[in-house]
């Protein structure tokens, strides 16, 4: 399997159901936050996201915000939703992602990276042996460096299959 590609696809993150990680012993997961949970530097979450977050913590799993962007977005936004969180995490390098499992006590088969891009989320996750789970970003991003690396994206994922979690792993 390729490095960019995800071990699984959702279209928003609100829809991957709690089951799935319980099913693969995920104790942890760690949300990327421009346009997985909320649209790109907007400091509100979409709604279903919260309730999305609160079934998670009702199951027993762990949620961090996991986001390349500047403190001062990540802290105020992670903060509101109840989170802890790493800014400035240089993915796809996967340094800040290994060092947030040692702290969690967790080793990389009980993460999981959920986010939107391929080249930073998914490379990331796979870096690091973690779960990629891809989502779809929740509005199209229209400008500068964005519009070229979806493109790229598209091309990767070109001949992707998603695979698909039957609710019945063990």
């Amino acid at each position: 399997m390729s490095l960019f590609y995800p071990d699984y696809f959702y279209r928003r993150i609100y829809e991957i159901p709690t089951a799935f990680f319980q099913s693969m012993g995920i104790r942890a997961v760690l949300i990327d936050v421009d346009n997985t949970l909320t649209t790109h530097n907007n400091p509100v979450p979409h709604e279903r996201v919260l309730e999305w977050l609160d079934c998670q913590r009702r199951a027993g799993i762990g949620l961090l915000a996991f986001s390349n962007n500047y403190e001062e977005r990540v802290a105020p936004f992670a903060s509101q939703l109840g989170l802890g969180y790493v800014a400035c995490a240089a993915k796809p390098l996967p340094f800040r992602l290994k060092k947030a499992l040692k702290e969690l006590g967790l080793g990389p088969s009980q993460a999981a990276v959920v986010g939107d891009q391929v080249f930073t989320d998914v490379l990331c996750a796979r870096l690091a042996r973690c779960t990629a789970v891809l989502v779809e970003p929740m509005e199209p991003e229209n400008r500068g460096f964005f519009v070229v690396k979806r493109r790229w994206e598209k091309r990767v994922l070109k001949h992707y299959r998603p695979q698909s979690w039957s609710g019945e792993e063990g």
